[in-house]
């Protein structure tokens, strides 16, 4: 049964599925964002394709990535609130995953930005293996927030 206790009161389930289902859209933004600079990386700077690029990351960040980050924080926030999470050890680990990943999608952001200006300071194999960040975070996080083990 659920909890309808809190400010959120029966819509407290309907912020959880759009919280989910926002996770769902800035998770798929993580994981396509580094694959397309791997990929970015393969063209000839100022080249037809590497504007081309440039174009789809500003697309993926612009209707995806940040507008999925805020409204991931805004519901989160409002599910945190409503529980009364703050003084659980669970949420407290989980809130700094969630930080870590945000910090990870304004690393993704800036790297956007320097190859839009040309610079490519990784190596493809660096870029792929920062891919695998946003799916090791969401399966702790996922894990943290189901089964609360502290």
């Amino acid at each position: 049964m659920a909890d309808w206790t809190g400010f959120l009161g029966v819509a407290m389930l309907w912020v959880k599925a759009a919280h989910v289902i926002f996770v769902i859209f800035l998770m798929a933004g993580l994981f396509m964002m580094p694959r397309f600079f791997v990929y970015h990386h393969q063209c000839a700077v100022g080249s037809d394709e590497d504007r081309k690029w440039i174009e789809r990351e500003d697309r993926l960040r612009k209707i995806i990535l940040n507008p999925s980050l805020v409204i991931v924080w805004i519901l989160g926030l409002m599910l945190a609130f409503n529980g009364g999470y703050w003084s659980q050890g669970w949420f407290h680990a989980k809130l700094l995953l969630v930080l870590l990943l945000s910090g990870y999608h304004g690393w993704t952001i800036g790297y956007f930005k320097k190859l839009k200006r040309g610079e490519r300071p990784l190596s493809e194999k660096r870029l792929r293996m920062l891919n695998e960040v946003p799916g090791v975070a969401a399966a702790i996080i996922v894990i943290l927030a189901v089964v609360r083990p502290f």
